[in-house]
């Protein structure tokens, strides 16, 4: 990619390597070939005071041509204690998404309209629980040199294609040596900043590149929530049958 800048009468030419599709689809490489994964999670949530409330959960994944699928459940406090969702992520169009309620008994839909809307009080939607591949957004070819913390980084803009989406854009900020997804900064339906999602932290578990914590915090509502990885194995065995709605309700 090149862009050219025009300072009066000097030109500067500023070629990139990497439109923003080539880099989108490194960041999602490196994360690619768990098979299946089980993960112990600490979910912290803090209010506009400051005041947190501690949920411990476990989730699993499975990869798939077609899209990734997930289980979580919550493990603690008694509260939430019980609750499960399950995505089935589909490249080509809206993800399936169902939360069990153990107070109810029953299993519920999320419905693709209210699929921005915050998943158990967090400031992550159910949107953000959803493996996100590189398939499911377009991409402007903006691609931008910039330093972040004194560490070189790439940013871009991308669009998510679900029409249901809460966000109108995303724009990414990927470590420029290692392809690491650093922040991801979310613009709402009104195109204002929302939300800006911090990696803090990466392990490399035999080649694959797995997040430890992200820091999500809301700019409108001043709350904050962190998801921290406890415990992460991949390769776990896991199949198609694990990942049934008949599975929710066990």
């Amino acid at each position: 990619m090149i862009k050219i800048i025009i300072l009066a009468t000097t030109i500067i030419v500023q070629t990139f390597a990497l439109t923003s599709l080539e880099l989108a689809k490194k960041v999602d490489k490196l994360s690619d070939g768990f098979v299946s994964s089980q993960s112990v999670m600490t979910m912290t949530l803090i209010n506009a005071r400051e005041q947190k409330t501690i949920r411990k959960m476990q989730t699993s994944s499975l990869e798939g041509n077609s899209g990734d699928k997930s289980l979580m459940m919550f493990l603690t406090p008694a509260d939430v204690k019980g609750t499960k969702m399950l995505t089935h992520e589909n490249i080509n169009g809206d993800d399936d998404q169902w939360m069990f309620l153990p107070a109810l008994k029953r299993v519920k839909r999320i419905a693709s309209r209210n699929k921005s809307g915050s998943f158990m009080g967090s400031e992550f939607s159910y949107e953000d629980t959803a493996n996100n591949s590189y398939e499911k957004y377009t991409y402007n070819d903006d691609i931008k040199e910039v330093q972040l913390d004194g560490v070189k980084h790439y940013t871009s803009t991308r669009i998510p294609k679900d029409k249901n989406s809460g966000y109108t854009k995303q724009i990414t900020w990927v470590n420029a040596k290692t392809f690491l997804v650093k922040k991801i900064d979310y613009y709402d339906r009104k195109k204002e900043l929302i939300k800006t999602a911090i990696f803090d932290e990466y392990k490399n578990i035999n080649g694959i590149s797995r997040t430890v914590q992200i820091t999500m915090t809301n700019h409108q509502n001043r709350k904050m929530t962190i998801l921290s990885w406890d415990d992460d194995k991949i390769n776990v065995g896991l199949k198609d049958k694990d990942f049934s709605k008949r599975k929710l309700k066990r």
